[in-house]
């Protein structure tokens, strides 16, 4: 707090009673305006620092809605990579499946065919052995 000081000339119009009471006034003055002035600056603070919260939070919201954007974009890239590398794996299955299908068919024609090279045996067998006793 400043030190408020009469000057002689104002102090010997006054007197010295009045000086004092002028001093205090003016005290008073400067007390009130700080005050004032404090109360005026704490609101500009405040509706400077709401309105950089503000551009803040939607500099905030922006960013975030583009980070989400590029999230799905390379969400839908990774998806897209999937899908294909599936669809390969998918083929090569098909691919494989078919020439197993075609090994159990042949593995299928194969017995079969010993299988009558067998029983054909087997009767030659049978007749050669009946003959043998039959002839006998």
């Amino acid at each position: 707090m400043s030190l408020i000081t009469i000057p002689r000339s104002i102090r010997e119009r006054l007197g010295d009673e009045a000086s004092e009471d002028f001093a205090l006034l003016i005290n008073d003055i400067d007390i009130g305006a700080r005050k004032d002035a404090i109360a005026i600056a704490e609101e500009r603070f405040e509706r400077r620092l709401v309105e950089e919260s503000s551009k803040l939070r939607l500099e905030i919201r922006t960013e975030i809605g583009k980070v989400n954007e590029r999230i799905t974009l390379e969400i839908g890239k990774v998806n897209e990579r999937i899908t294909l590398e599936i669809g390969k794996v998918n083929e090569r299955i098909t691919e494989e499946s078919g020439k197993l299908r075609n090994d159990i068919a042949n593995f299928k024609s194969e017995i079969i065919k010993w299988m009558f090279l067998f029983w054909v045996g087997q009767i030659a067998a049978m007749v050669v052995i009946v003959r043998f006793l039959v002839v006998k």
